[in-house]
């Protein structure tokens, strides 16, 4: 198949460049299903069926309704007393990292009195 009558299919059908604008197919892909296929109707016809550009707005429709239907059940309660839980943990960790720290500094301090010697010394 040549080129020439690839661009006379699209020609006859807009419906290709508007796939290619929305970056669902690419003139390369299209080119070759036409030198494979031809102009075989069941193999183009997802690309020439306009209803399923139709259908393809009402699904993102129902997907976004989906969305805002699951945010509106969530118990803000539940999340807030679960973030609550999870800041106490973050500190309860924070603080027993630096009191090991403090504990290894005093350590580091501290040094022994001398076995010779004595309190009134």
């Amino acid at each position: 198949m040549s080129k020439e009558t690839f661009k006379s299919f699209v020609k006859n059908h807009p419906e290709l460049v508007s796939q290619v604008n929305n970056s669902t197919m690419t003139w390369q892909k299209f080119y070759e299903m036409y030198d494979m296929y031809g102009e075989d109707r069941t193999i183009w016809e997802p690309y020439f069926n306009s209803s399923n550009q139709v259908q393809t707005t009402a699904n993102k429709e129902n997907s976004m309704q989906e969305l805002i239907n699951m945010i509106k059940k969530i118990d803000l309660e539940t999340v807030r007393r679960g973030i609550n839980g999870l800041q106490k943990a973050i500190g309860l960790v924070q603080d027993l990292g630096i009191g090991s720290n403090k504990n290894e500094t005093e350590k580091a301090n501290y040094e022994p009195r001398p076995m010779y010697k004595y309190f009134e010394d």
